[in-house]
């Protein structure tokens, strides 16, 4: 009995560290269940779908925006909020993450003061080219405009190019201002002054204009047209006592002030 007994108790104590291995192993590697398995695959099947649908939705909207008329955006109070689908007409220099725009369409006109835009996209705002704007209604000095405003553009292949409009006959009225940022024209003016912003070549030129002794105020933004040479010292070289006809955008500063784009001598 004294040889059996020690036998008995190894073995005994052998089966008591088996069942103790078995149960760590069991603790620390738990397997999932069938149920577990396919809701997590259910969950990751609609956040993929959730994705796909937000990046669809965001295309669409690029594709198909839509933003108030011109009568809505002239009826807007100022200081609100607008969203407005127009057609990028010219646009000055690019500087520090921003530029201005002019735009229009079949209805009005439009002044983008300061723009958010990259320099790769300023590139692209090419005349006719369809944008999205959003941003504020805002006045300066008699100028309406719109301002701390970003762009998306639309690619539906749409494009729209204004033709000057005629606005000799309303030099002096009231009724001209209804053409405010849109691109017209004025038809034989009489210089009556010429002169350089700083008092020397290189920046813009202020020239007045009168008609039937009523005058007008324009000025060639060397932002906008600077680089065309042969418009800046066709402008920068005006006689006094000379006939014009003028092109430019109805820019306002106090009353009409136009940004010239073309100038003929007659």
């Amino acid at each position: 009995m004294k040889k059996l007994l020690p036998g008995m108790m190894a073995l005994v104590l052998a089966l008591a560290f088996v069942g103790c291995g078995k149960a760590e192993t069991t603790e620390s590697t738990p397997v999932a269940s069938s149920s577990e398995v396919v809701a997590s695959s259910e969950a990751s099947s609609v956040a993929e779908s959730t994705e796909e649908s937000t990046e669809e939705s965001s295309e669409e909207i690029v594709e198909t925006a839509a933003g108030m008329t011109y009568a809505e955006y002239v009826a807007a109070e100022l200081q609100s909020e607008v969203d407005v689908v127009m057609y990028v007409q010219a646009h000055q220099s690019w500087w520090d993450n921003k530029v201005t725009v002019y735009a229009a369409d079949a209805d009005g006109a439009y002044f983008i003061y300061e723009m958010a835009c990259s320099e790769e996209d300023a590139a692209k705002l090419v005349p006719g080219a369809k944008i999205l704007v959003h941003g504020f209604k805002a006045e300066w000095a008699g100028e309406v405009e719109i301002t701390d405003a970003t762009f998306e553009f639309v690619e539906d292949g749409d494009s729209f190019i204004a033709e000057a409009k005629d606005v000799t006959a309303m030099v002096g009225t009231d009724e001209i201002a209804a053409y405010m940022n849109q691109l017209v024209s004025f038809q034989d003016m009489t210089v009556e002054a010429v002169s350089y912003k700083n008092y020397q070549p290189g920046d813009d030129i202020y020239v007045t204009l009168s008609k039937d002794g009523v005058t007008v105020e324009f000025c060639l933004e060397y932002y906008l047209n600077g680089s065309d040479e042969e418009l800046y010292n066709t402008v920068g070289n005006l006689e006094v006592g000379s006939t014009v006809d003028v092109t430019g955008f109805l820019y306002w500063y106090e009353g009409p002030d136009a940004h010239i784009t073309a100038v003929t001598v007659k």
